[in-house]
Parts: C-alpha cells; sequence; structure tokens
C-alpha cells in the first residue's frame, strides 16, 4: 500500500473486508441508504467522489446509479469511534436512493403510539421502478433496507415485499389524503403534519407561502444554470455542469413537492379531498383559457 493510501490503515473492515457505508444528504441530513463497502470500493469512492460500493450477493464492485443514473456526488466521508462505519455526506442525483423509486431507503417508520406497533410506510414513490430501470427489479439479497443498488441486478423474479409495497403512481394522492386525514387526530408530537395542525390554519398557510417562494428561488437558480451553459457553449456540459445542473433540477422538483405536499395539508384543513382539485384539471382540460375564465 502506498503512503497515499495509509489512510486506509486507520479502517477497521470485518472479517469479510466489508464495512457498512450509510448514505445521508449532504443538505437536509436524511439518511437515505446502507450499502456495504471493501477496501477498493472505498478507495475508488474516495478518489472519484462518486459512491462505489460492493456487492456481497454478487461478489463485486457495484456504482451507485449507473443504469439508472441516480449516481451520489460525495462531499465528505466520515468514520465513527470504532472505525467500523463511515458515513458518506452525498448529493443524490435524480433524488432518488432506493430501488423501489423513493428518495430514501428507510421509508417505513414503526408506530410508537399505540399497543401493537406496526410499520407504516411514510414516504411516497417518486418515480416508478419499472420506469427507472426498464424491468421489474429484484430486492435485495444483502439487507431489507435497500442496501443494493438494483441497477446492476439481471433477475427477473420479483420480491413480493417490493412488489406490494410502493405506492403506485396514481394512487399516490390518494392515500396521502388518507393519511392527513389521520394525523389531524393524531398527538402533535408524533409526526410533522400532525404538529402542524396542533398549530392551525395560520401555520400551515404560512408553510405555503414560504415553500412557494422557495419554489421561486429553487426556478431562478435553475434558469442561471442553464443560460451559464447556454452561453458558454457546447464545451460547458462537462461533469461539473452537468452535475450542477441535475442538481438544480432535483431542488425544483424538490419544493414543489413541499408546495403540492402543503396545499394537501390545507384541503385537507377544510375536509376537501385532492380529487376535487383534479375533477377541476379534468374539467379545464381542453378548453382555452380564455373560454375557461370566461366559465367562472
Amino acid at each position: 500500500m502506498t503512503s497515499n493510501q495509509s489512510w486506509l490503515d486507520t479502517v477497521q473492515f470485518n472479517s469479510d473486508g466489508l464495512l457498512p457505508a450509510i448514505a445521508q444528504d449532504h443538505q437536509s441530513g436524511e439518511i437515505l441508504m446502507m450499502a456495504w463497502m471493501n477496501a477498493e470500493a472505498l478507495m475508488l469512492t474516495v478518489q472519484s467522489k462518486i459512491a462505489v460500493y460492493y456487492s456481497r450477493s454478487r461478489g463485486k464492485l457495484w456504482h451507485k446509479g449507473e443504469t439508472s443514473g441516480h449516481t451520489q456526488h460525495i462531499h465528505d466521508v466520515y468514520l465513527d469511534c470504532d472505525a467500523d462505519v463511515i458515513v458518506l455526506s452525498v448529493t443524490q442525483v435524480g433524488g432518488i436512493a432506493c430501488h423501489t423509486g423513493r428518495k430514501s431507503c428507510f421509508y417505513r417508520r414503526l408506530t410508537l403510539t399505540q399497543a401493537d406497533p406496526v410499520w407504516e410506510t411514510i414516504a411516497p414513490v417518486l418515480k416508478d421502478p419499472n420506469a427507472i430501470y426498464g424491468s421489474a427489479v429484484e430486492a435485495p439479497n444483502d439487507a431489507p433496507n435497500c442496501s443494493q443498488d438494483q441497477t446492476d441486478s439481471q433477475s427477473p423474479t420479483v420480491s413480493t415485499s417490493i412488489q406490494s409495497d410502493p405506492i403506485q403512481a396514481d394512487a399516490i394522492l390518494r392515500q396521502l389524503d388518507e393519511v392527513l386525514n389521520e394525523r389531524k387526530s393524531a398527538h402533535p408530537e408524533s409526526s410533522y403534519v400532525a404538529s402542524l395542525y396542533h398549530k392551525g390554519l395560520n401555520k400551515i398557510l404560512e408553510k405555503v407561502g414560504e415553500e412557494a417562494t422557495e419554489t421561486i428561488i429553487a426556478a431562478k437558480d435553475l434558469a442561471t444554470v442553464l443560460s451559464q451553459n447556454s452561453h458558454n457553449g457546447p464545451l460547458s456540459l462537462n461533469e461539473s455542469s452537468t452535475v450542477a445542473r441535475q442538481q438544480a433540477e432535483h431542488e425544483l422538483i424538490y419544493e414543489i413537492a413541499d408546495v403540492w405536499f402543503h396545499t394537501l395539508v390545507t384541503l385537507a384543513w377544510f375536509n376537501i379531498g385532492s380529487e376535487q382539485i383534479l375533477s377541476e384539471l379534468a374539467r379545464r382540460f381542453g378548453l382555452s383559457g380564455i373560454t375557461e375564465k370566461a366559465s367562472r
């Protein structure tokens, strides 16, 4: 081992030459996923500043997002006190780390406010896994927390747990409506939405305005990035400019999702279902703006 890799001597790999690596969102601090690394994967991750993991089931390295495009760009690497766990501070390209199409692999929370705890799905599918990977995906063999990137897997087998669990795109609003209505009677400390309802309508509306402002800022930032790329010409489309564009796009998507979510909270406050908004949009579909306004 060369001297410039002496830092690796500090890392304590297990008897199989592996250690767990936890990916954490650089901005929000949200835990996105856990996977395994061997020494080679860790060195490649540090050298390329792109996350590379080791698949125990397939016995080889896998580059996060090599097929899906949902790569992880490394900002920092942290080592715990026993030197046997690392935390990666990352920017998750595309905003999706989990092979189920969710932002984070940790999308289930155990309810602790009732006699019989149950696992509750707390995060929606942002994109259908079939639309990401082009075919059915296999649940990871390494761990139940989605520690494998399914872009490497060629098996057509579909895990029963994964097949039945993800929220389908056409049901997200309906399920959100149900969850939001349940939160209205929940203890304010049990969830973010319950705390919003406890604080009252003004706080909810304040969040709608706050997220709308952040959406405007994100949209302007994306426009600036696109304008810079356009002015600099084709040579500007290098890796750094691509990453900047992807990050700006993700930020806009993230902020608009926040706006939509808080407007749904507002609707639920008044016991209005999201299907009424969809019906209104459907009514307008095919009408010109002038005709629609005249019908009001």
